[in-house]
């Protein structure tokens, strides 16, 4: 047990410096929208995820009202980008409800709440290179949840991504694997985290994931709950964690 604990520490140590040289951005404009699609073009062609045409690289629910995009950079460069949607009973709208309906409406007609992580691509070169990435890009979702709190968080991939799902986050399975899923070109598994059961466990095993207030409103909060829009969100995780640091302010960008 201890091997383990030390291999979990050090993994963690290891995220935490990682994201020393990490920021985030929301998504919002146009030319950041392409870097996007660029990204999602070089995953999907890779991975053979998705048809490289017609709307699956930019399509119209990425501009849905509770839909988030970001994209991850490493040193100033783009490296992975995710969608998020907030999903509620009074606004269903998301990639896994268009998949398997029944059973997402079957929580939100239980009134649950829900964030969908779709669009998960990361650039397959800085893949090899850098295999933390989806760490990295899935504590956007746990911000999330957190900001939200929602009850469930959703896992919609591929069944071999089912287990690191399920040792990491806890997650139940849903859905069993399924063909022919809409657009997909590969079989789809549903998973669902219980986020208010998960989150204090996951915070202490991987410290990484934790965040600040401020960072999730960065990341989050629209409209009147936002004075201006960041242009960049720098991760907190290391004074979450270790309780102390300085919270700097430069234009419109945040750092903690």
């Amino acid at each position: 047990m201890a091997s383990v604990d030390t291999a979990t520490n050090r993994f963690s140590d290891k995220l935490l410096e990682l994201l020393d040289r990490v920021e985030y951005r929301r998504v919002e404009t146009g030319e950041d929208m392409e870097e996007v699609a660029r990204i999602r073009f070089k995953a999907y062609k890779m991975a053979d995820i998705l048809p490289l045409k017609g709307n699956t690289l930019i399509d119209d629910i990425d501009f849905d009202s509770h839909a988030y995009v970001f994209g991850i950079y490493y040193e100033e460069r783009l490296i992975s980008t995710v969608r998020l949607h907030h999903v509620t009973p009074e606004h269903r709208v998301s990639s896994s409800g268009s998949i398997f309906p029944k059973e997402i409406n079957a929580f939100l007609d239980a009134g649950m709440s829900l964030i969908d992580p779709v669009r998960l691509a990361a650039d397959p070169l800085v893949l090899r290179e850098m295999p933390a990435i989806p760490y990295l890009t899935l504590r956007i979702a746990t911000m999330a949840t957190d900001y939200f709190a929602v009850d469930r968080c959703l896992q919609l991939v591929k069944p071999q991504h089912a287990a690191f799902y399920k040792r990491v986050f806890d997650a139940d399975t849903i859905v069993e694997p399924q063909k022919d899923c809409g657009d997909y070109n590969i079989d789809l598994t549903l998973m669902a985290t219980r986020t208010k059961e998960t989150l204090p466990p996951l915070y202490k095993r991987f410290p990484f994931f934790k965040s600040e207030a401020y960072e999730r409103r960065m990341m989050f909060a629209r409209g009147g709950d936002m004075p201006f829009s960041p242009l960049t969100v720098r991760p907190t995780a290391r004074r979450a964690h270790f309780g102390h640091g300085q919270i700097e302010i430069s234009g419109n960008a945040y750092a903690g």
